[in-house]
């Protein structure tokens, strides 16, 4: 557009500077030319407007913006319209305590207050994208800055708001992934009621006070000796079982072996024995008998 205003006043330029009685009236031809070449390449390239892989172009003449848009290539437009480019990639908005890593520099974390009275420290990141038919919208009620002023007070204030349903315990432990669902969904309302679409939100980490995170550790730690000493009286039950059902079976053994045996199955057990012994190198003199009558074997006399 500007390339066109230029050559229109270089163009009626020329027509005075022809009227003019210098050295310089007999240039006036070719800066007329040069007017029409100004205007003729304004023209063009008002008219064809580029726009990039991952962007869209949300039009507005006089102010007005359209409601059609311009997606990504080469587009033949009104050379009066002026042409925005929004972002339609996935995009993410980083509030963390450490300094320079967020998109705020310094201590952008949220603080919040939970159902205990608590102050807790979250550092989040939101990854959302703005939805194509629905950036004239944005464009027409809140602007090209739309992640200062939806994609982060939306943010910080629906964490505020849940945050006060649940404990700094819970927060901490139990019931993380269950707060992370809550204000997702709660965020996501709000997004989609403005144009936009919330594709994730990660809660990178929930700092609490010094006391209350040591005492919340001692409490896990407690819990977990409590299930290790579980386990232990388990094992000691089983192997107690175990050893009874050993002593039982070795009791029926014996109860039924002493009820079975004869003196001459017993005479005949003891017999096979020392047979065995006779073999033995080891075995030199064997006195064997019922008791009242002994045998002597020693290799020479039975």
């Amino acid at each position: 557009m500007l390339l066109i205003i230029l050559g229109v006043i270089i163009f009626f330029a020329a027509f005075s500077l022809k009227n003019s009685n210098t050295q310089f009236s007999h240039f006036a031809g070719a800066v007329r030319i040069a007017g029409l070449g100004l205007i003729v390449l304004g023209f063009f390239t008002s008219c064809i407007k580029q726009v990039d892989a991952g962007e869209i172009g949300v039009k507005s003449l006089f102010g007005k913006v359209q409601d059609d848009v311009l997606y990504s290539g080469l587009n033949v437009v009104n050379p009066l319209i002026q042409v925005d480019k929004m972002d339609v990639k996935t995009q993410n908005y980083t509030m963390s305590a450490v300094h320079n890593e967020g998109d705020v520099a310094g201590d952008d974390a949220i603080r919040a207050l939970t159902a205990d009275g608590l102050e807790v420290v979250i550092d989040l990141t939101v990854l959302y994208r703005v939805l194509s038919t629905e950036a004239p919208k944005i464009v027409r009620e809140t602007g090209l800055d739309y992640k200062e002023k939806i994609v982060r007070p939306v943010t910080r204030t629906k964490i505020r708001d849940n945050a006060v349903y649940f404990t700094a315990v819970d927060l901490y432990s139990t019931r993380r992934d269950e707060f992370q669902t809550k204000i997702y969904k709660s965020i996501e309302e709000s997004f989609k009621a403005r144009g936009l679409v919330l594709e994730q939100l990660l809660v990178r980490n929930i700092s609490l006070p010094a006391m209350v995170k040591t005492s919340i550790e001692e409490k896990i730690k407690a819990e977990q000796d409590a299930q290790k000493m579980e386990f232990v009286l388990q094992k000691e039950k089983q192997e107690a079982e175990r050893k009874r059902v050993e002593a039982q079976g070795i009791a029926d053994y014996q109860r039924i072996m002493s009820s079975g045996l004869t003196d001459k199955q017993l005479q005949y057990e003891q017999i096979q024995v020392m047979k065995g012994l006779v073999t033995s190198p080891n075995s030199k003199v064997i006195i064997m008998g019922g008791g009242k009558t002994p045998v002597i074997i020693n290799g020479e006399e039975k």
